[in-house]
């Protein structure tokens, strides 16, 4: 992937609270799987296209290897860490236990408003996947947007917290792959398993909506495992 292509999908920032934005950009991008393990990221590209100078990058880039986000490599230069087959399959067992938990606590603590976001949400990429020719980079961002309605709905920041760091190592894997490989969303898992959680939060039914989510991530983490893309 061209790194200063997948820059330009962001826009300029505002000359406020820059590194704090600078750091939200970048963390979005990693989440939504524009920037691959193993990819280097240079600060001047990123400092340009946000339109600052390189010192908000360096503190965002600074809190990013602090979240082991990215790294530093031996020669100082800056990347997405590779992930090995064993550390995705870690990563996978701990995004089940806690992104199911926030569903659960989403069909307890949702409100009407949550409500209504899951279901525009679930609606949205739905509709993508029915499309004749599906806008891949949409529905990532679509996918992620499900997501995070219904763990925002536990009405849990310290949860949601949580859950954002696991995003920020898996989002280079997983939503690459789906980018990658439109079979994945043709194929309607992730359509299946978003329909059974917003009806289980819908419902008020906690374990079916932890199931909903668990059986998404469990769906997405086979297809990847399966394609041996990941290093032993």
């Amino acid at each position: 992937m061209n790194l200063p292509g997948a820059l330009n999908l962001v826009e300029p920032l505002d000359r406020q609270t820059l590194g704090e934005r600078a750091y939200a950009r970048l963390a979005d991008l990693l989440m939504s799987g524009r920037l691959a393990p193993g990819e280097k990221l240079s600060l001047r590209a990123a400092a340009d296209v946000l339109g600052v100078s390189i010192m908000p990058v360096r503190e965002a880039v600074s809190r990013l290897v602090a979240d082991r986000a990215l790294e530093v490599t031996p020669n100082r230069a800056v990347r997405v860490p590779l992930m090995s087959a064993a550390q995705f399959r870690d990563l996978t067992k701990v995004r089940i236990a806690i992104e199911g938990h926030a569903a659960a606590q989403a069909a307890l603590h949702r409100d009407s408003g949550d409500l209504k976001s899951i279901a525009r949400a679930e609606q949205a990429m739905r509709q993508e996947s029915e499309a004749p020719v599906p806008d891949l980079p949409r529905a990532v961002e679509l996918n992620k947007t499900f997501h995070f309605a219904v763990y925002e709905a536990a009405h849990s920041p310290i949860l949601v917290e949580i859950i954002r760091a696991l995003w920020l190592k898996a989002g280079p894997v997983i939503n690459l792959d789906l980018r990658a490989n439109p079979d994945r969303l043709a194929k309607g898992d992730a359509i299946r398993f978003h329909a059974a959680a917003r009806k289980a939060i819908e419902a008020g039914d906690g374990e079916a909506a932890q199931a909903g989510i668990a059986g998404d991530i469990r769906g997405a983490a086979d297809f990847i495992l399966s394609r041996g893309g990941l290093a032993d």
